[in-house]
């Protein structure tokens, strides 16, 4: 279970306060956009009993992820969220298109984060704050875990606004991933502006 561990590490080694989790949603989806969350939580034992649950968001249900969403807003030191559209995916790249949609939630954050706990093995050099990138994160750190529900609400309610646009591929359902479902709805009815054409399964027949 996620908890504050690596956060007082960091704490006690720099004497930082501000320590921001952040994490992505979406990176490997066919469709929609990718969504960064960046989270500053308290370092007190307080906060880990009142995010009692928050742990990776994959781990937890749809339910449980939007009541926790609304817990960690109202509970955070500071949040903030950023996302980069299929059409800037499709121009520069889904990684360079992350790190931007991490810079933009980072760049909300207020107070400023005086460190960075990121998810997985990216690093954001466009940013002059101390960071450390952590591999499933999202299961260790109570403020990467935090992020990664606020990224991944945030892209299903999108995902979900989509749907009623493009009705014909099923976005709310699967959220854009290349589900058997997707997949054909795209072989029978092409991709839409809100596909990720530079991907393979778009960029090249799916069967």
């Amino acid at each position: 279970m996620a908890n504050l561990a690596l956060e007082t590490a960091v704490s006690q080694q720099h004497h930082f306060t501000l320590i921001a989790g952040i994490d992505e949603a979406g990176r490997g989806a066919l469709a929609g956009p990718v969504v960064a969350a960046a989270v500053i939580l308290p370092l007190n034992d307080q906060i880990e009993t009142l995010l009692d649950g928050v742990n990776d968001s994959k781990q937890l249900t749809a339910k449980r992820r939007e009541s926790l969403f609304d817990l960690i807003c109202q509970h955070a030191l500071a949040y903030g969220i950023g996302q980069e559209a299929a059409s800037v995916i499709d121009e520069i790249g889904i990684l360079p298109a992350n790190r931007l949609a991490m810079g933009t939630a980072v760049a909300q954050l207020n107070p400023a984060p005086q460190f960075l706990l990121i998810d997985g093995r990216i690093r954001l050099p466009q940013l002059n704050i101390p960071q450390k990138s952590i591999v499933r994160g999202d299961s260790k750190s109570l403020s990467i875990a935090a992020a990664s529900i606020l990224a991944k609400v945030t892209r299903d309610r999108l995902m979900c606004e989509l749907d009623g646009q493009f009705p014909h591929y099923g976005f709310a359902q699967h959220k854009g991933y290349g589900t058997e479902l997707h997949r054909a709805a795209i072989t029978q009815h092409g991709p839409c502006p809100q596909h990720r054409h530079s991907f393979a399964p778009i960029r090249r027949p799916l069967f």
